[in-house]
């Protein structure tokens, strides 16, 4: 049995209970992040931390610890579930109130924390690549604050599932944003474009450290808003996410994209960050 971590305890997963009037539950009110585990060791944790700290003050709910603090829990956390590869998830919401729209006063928030077993990609995702569709985004104005009110991107995910596709591509005012689960790139003559940080995309921790592996191996790559057009006429388009790191997508709402497998510039991103990865694991 998984051992989760709930407001100070760590105990069986089938022991955990919340109380049917923490925000969370009735209000989605509340953030979230999930770390990839390698080795044993929490990958980037201190960038997921920080991404923790954005999140919670944007929504206006105070920290319950230090990063040091946070440190020990997620490793004890991750060493009670037999190290090895996971995939670590936490949430804090508000905490326990009587149902109301208005912030309550006094009230501690609620810290859950869980782990499971990180499986790799299927390696046919690598050498193939995946099926995407696109689709309206229709998420909220603040989709840099990674909350847990997650109902659009799952309705748009399940479209994906519906079309035999592993990802739904976001387009806003007729640009791409993101993916419904990842943050989107697309590759054009050679240069590697995705949206810059603002409110209509996720800060990906990923994302981040593709933009610093391009820079430091001189691979153009701008932070800039790719029309759909543009994106269907492209030679590449990727997706990237904590838990699975890269990956091209070689069909786009039934159309082949670039030659119809994982393209160069793709290939040559996939060896520098596992190379990364082995090396901070």
């Amino acid at each position: 049995m998984a051992i989760v971590y709930l407001n100070g305890e760590f105990i069986p997963a089938d022991k955990a209970k919340v109380s049917v009037y923490d925000r969370g539950y009735l209000l989605g009110d509340g953030v979230y992040e999930v770390i990839p585990v390698y080795a044993g060791n929490a990958f980037l944790l201190d960038r997921h931390l920080q991404r923790l700290q954005n999140s919670l003050d944007g929504v206006r709910i105070e920290n319950p610890f230090s990063d040091a603090q946070w440190t020990d829990i997620i490793n004890d956390l991750i060493a009670r579930n037999n190290a090895g590869d996971q995939s670590l998830y936490l949430q804090v919401t508000r905490g326990v109130a009587p149902r109301d729209h208005i912030f309550p006063i006094g009230v501690a928030p609620s810290v859950f924390m869980m782990s499971n077993p990180l499986h790799p990609v299927a390696e046919s995702w690598k050498t193939d690549g995946i099926k995407a569709i696109t689709t309206a985004d229709i998420r909220w104005m603040r989709c840099d604050i990674k909350a847990t009110t997650l109902l659009a991107n799952s309705l748009m995910k399940q479209l994906a599932q519906d079309a035999g596709a592993q990802e739904a591509l976001l387009l806003r005012d007729n640009y791409l944003t993101e993916g419904s689960a990842s943050n989107a790139y697309v590759v054009i003559d050679g240069v590697i474009f995705t949206a810059p940080k603002d409110e209509k995309v996720l800060p990906g921790i990923t994302r981040d450290l593709i933009i610093e592996l391009a820079a430091q191996n001189d691979m153009p790559l701008h932070e800039r808003a790719v029309s759909e057009s543009a994106m269907r006429n492209a030679n590449e388009i990727w997706i990237s996410s904590s838990t699975k790191e890269v990956v091209p997508v070689t069909l786009l709402d039934g159309e082949i994209v670039g030659t119809g497998k994982p393209g160069q510039v793709w290939q040559q991103m996939n060896v520098l960050f596992q190379r990364y990865k082995q090396e901070v694991s």
